[in-house]
């Protein structure tokens, strides 16, 4: 973990919950502390020399613990006051030293745990550690003339009585201290990983929450350009067929009819493209209703387009040059679109068209799709049309390259080149 973070990390307040906790906590400390006071007093057990008044004592005993009320709130001065208390308790021969030994050990727990300071938290704690071991080497050296002539007639070891019970003081009060500033660190440290993890977390659900969203965003343009693709054309076909009907209707029945059978036909057709689009939008992914839907439209149905073409009245040619091969289904069905795309804006913008070239290349890394028309543009290219933008994101998609614009003789084209991944089923 980076320590530069630690430091400016600042854990959140207590809760009402555990703030609540701590003046139960605090209560029930200086309770029990006045039980402890009282037996001691009933056993005479004055450890640290004749005790003070009796109203002293609880005073002193009070004073230690009941400052924990406020321990998560104001960790750093509640060490404090829980410190000068203990030592001037002890000082003053207070009888009274279990239970506030516990409310010193919990007061600088709670500081590692709860500062928001990391440096006061850490400095005060030494400091408040040092001062401790200073009263106890303070402590020992008046102590020392008191020490009864036998109060060590029974030992038996080999290190001096008197040594033996300093370092005894001082290895209990090194673990003691130790302890609470260790447990201190540590209860940071998971409070500190717990924000991290909550903060990973929350960054997950956004990064999800903005993938969903882009997600849709790019199924609903999906489905505008295949809308408008499907759409588009055959509603030009069927604009283009019902003219050419209005026109000979009365001149030439036959041709009025046959006309009307295309409108009926490309109509028919263009409702099941919708109904497939529908069906795929319905069904879950493998499911069985996806799998009964027919298979997108590809670059084997190119045929179909060149036909309608012809039957709204354009000379249409189709011609496909190299070795065909399997394609990927997506590169087919771009391929597909684009040449619809190409033919419905020749019936729809090109003025004068009598002509239609549609040409298939199968290179040998890449496959390309050549549409041609005879006729003048009614107007200049919308680069923002659906159109234009559908077969661009196709394109772009497959990493291949589209040209759009007049060829020199006249008339217009559209060549699109799509990259085939190696191998596709011809040799390179």
């Amino acid at each position: 973990m980076n320590s530069e973070a630690d430091e400016d990390w600042q854990r959140p307040g207590p809760t009402p919950e555990q703030r609540r906790l701590d003046v139960y906590t605090g209560l029930a400390a200086a309770v029990l502390a006045l039980f402890s006071l009282t037996l001691a007093r009933s056993a005479g057990a004055f450890l640290l020399g004749p005790p003070p008044s009796g109203p002293e004592q609880i005073f002193w005993t009070v004073a230690v613990t009941l400052p924990l009320i406020w321990r998560r709130r104001f960790p750093a001065a509640v060490t404090l006051v829980v410190s000068v208390a203990f030592i001037a308790a002890q000082a003053r021969s207070a009888p009274e030293t279990q239970i506030a030994s516990w409310a010193l050990f919990a007061a600088l727990y709670t500081l590692g745990a709860w500062g928001r300071d990391r440096r006061l938290s850490r400095r005060l704690r030494i400091g408040v550690i040092a001062t401790m071991f200073l009263w106890l080497g303070i402590y020992y050296a008046t102590t020392y003339t008191t020490i009864p002539a036998d109060a060590f007639a029974r030992a038996v070891g080999p290190v001096p009585p008197l040594l033996a019970a300093m370092v005894n003081g001082v290895l209990v009060n090194g673990l003691y201290f130790g302890f609470a500033y260790f447990f201190g660190e540590t209860a940071w440290l998971a409070a500190r990983r717990q924000h991290e993890v909550q903060a990973r977390a929350e960054e997950l659900r956004r990064s999800q929450a903005e993938v969903r969203e882009h997600a849709v965003v790019g199924e609903r343009v999906r489905i505008a350009r295949e809308l408008h693709d499907v759409v588009a054309h055959h509603v030009s076909v069927m604009g283009v067929q019902a003219s050419a009907a209005r026109r000979v209707f009365d001149k030439d029945p036959v041709k009025a009819r046959a006309a009307l059978s295309a409108i009926e036909e490309t109509a028919r057709t263009a409702v099941d493209e919708l109904r497939r689009m529908l069906g795929l939008l319905r069904a879950r992914d493998g499911g069985p209703e996806r799998e009964n839907q027919p298979g997108p439209a590809g670059i084997d149905q190119v045929e179909a387009l060149v036909e309608r073409a012809r039957e709204a009245g354009l000379r249409a040619t189709l011609g496909v040059y190299g070795d065909p091969g399997p394609l990927p289904e997506s590169v087919s069905q771009a391929a597909y679109r684009v040449v619809q795309e190409a033919v419905t804006n020749a019936l729809k913008h090109a003025a004068g068209a009598t002509a239609l070239d549609v040409r298939i290349r199968y290179l040998a890394q890449e496959v390309e799709v050549d549409v041609t028309d005879d006729g003048r543009a009614t107007g200049p290219a919308n680069a923002d049309g659906l159109g234009l933008v559908g077969m661009r994101e196709r394109v772009a998609t497959h990493g291949g390259a589209l040209e759009i614009g007049p060829r020199a003789g006249g008339g217009w084209r559209v060549r699109a080149r799509f990259p085939l991944p190696l191998p596709v089923g011809r040799p390179a």
